[in-house]
C-alpha cells in the first residue's frame, strides 16, 4: 500500500469511530485495519471519548447545564487544520471533521453528541455477573475483521467516575477496550472496542478506578 492511501484511510478513523461512513468505505477500512496495527491502535484511542459520546443524549441535558471548553482548544484545533493544509492542499469536509475529532480525544472532552446508529453486524448476546448490588447490566458482542465490538448497557455504575474495560483473551491476558463514565441511575450504553479476534476472545471485565472488578462477562 502506498504512503498516501495509508494516511487517506488513516483520516477516515474518526468518521468510522463516528459510525459515518458509507457501507463500501467502511468495508474497505474494516480489511485494512485486519491487517494495520497502527490504526487498529489509534482508533481504539478513540473508543473512550466515542463511549462518552454516546452517554449524552439530549434528554439528560437541562437547559441550565453547560459545557467547558479546555482553555486554547480553539487555536489548538485551527492549528492542526493548518497543518493538515499543508500536507494535502484540499481535503473533503468529512476528513476535516474526523481530525478536529481525534484533536478532541486527545483532550478527552465530553462533548454532548449523539452519534449514529451502529453499522449492523451479528449480534451475540452474552452473559454478565456484577460485584455490585447496584449494577444491572446486559451485554453483547459483535465480531469484526479487526476484534470484537462489546454493547454495554446498564445502571448503577456511580456518576461521573471512570470505568475501564478490557477483553481476555484466550491465554488469560487483557487487552484494553475502552473507558466510560457512569451515570448512575441514568441507564447508559456505550459500545467498546477491542483489537482481539472474536476466536480468541474468552470474556471481559468491567474495572472501577481502583483496578477492582465491578463486572465479568465469559463468552
Amino acid at each position: 500500500m502506498k504512503p498516501d492511501d495509508h494516511r487517506v484511510l488513516r483520516e477516515t478513523l474518526g468518521a468510522y469511530a463516528l459510525d459515518q461512513l458509507g457501507e463500501h468505505e467502511r468495508l474497505k477500512l474494516d480489511a485494512h485495519l485486519s491487517g494495520c496495527a497502527e490504526c487498529r491502535s489509534e482508533l481504539r484511542s478513540l473508543s473512550p471519548v466515542v463511549h462518552a459520546l454516546s452517554l449524552a443524549e439530549a434528554g439528560h441535558i437541562s437547559d441550565q447545564e453547560q459545557v467547558t471548553v479546555p482553555p486554547g482548544l480553539g487555536d489548538a484545533v485551527v492549528r492542526r487544520i493548518a497543518a493538515e493544509r499543508r500536507h494535502r492542499r484540499r481535503r473533503p469536509p468529512r476528513w476535516a471533521a474526523a481530525a478536529v475529532f481525534a484533536l478532541v480525544c486527545g483532550f478527552g472532552a465530553g462533548w454532548l453528541i449523539h452519534p449514529g446508529t451502529p453499522a449492523p453486524g451479528p449480534f451475540e448476546a452474552v452473559q454478565v455477573t456484577t460485584s455490585v448490588p447496584a449494577i444491572h447490566a446486559s451485554a453483547g458482542l459483535v465480531p469484526h475483521t479487526w476484534g470484537v465490538e462489546i454493547k454495554l448497557t446498564g445502571t448503577g455504575f456511580d456518576a461521573d467516575k471512570r470505568y475501564r474495560v478490557v477483553v481476555v483473551d484466550e491465554t488469560g491476558s487483557q487487552a484494553d477496550a475502552g473507558e466510560f463514565i457512569g451515570t448512575g441511575t441514568v441507564e447508559m450504553r456505550c459500545n467498546l472496542n477491542s483489537s482481539v479476534l472474536r476466536a480468541g476472545a474468552d470474556g471481559f471485565r468491567v474495572l472501577d478506578s481502583q483496578g477492582q472488578v465491578v463486572l465479568a462477562s465469559d463468552f
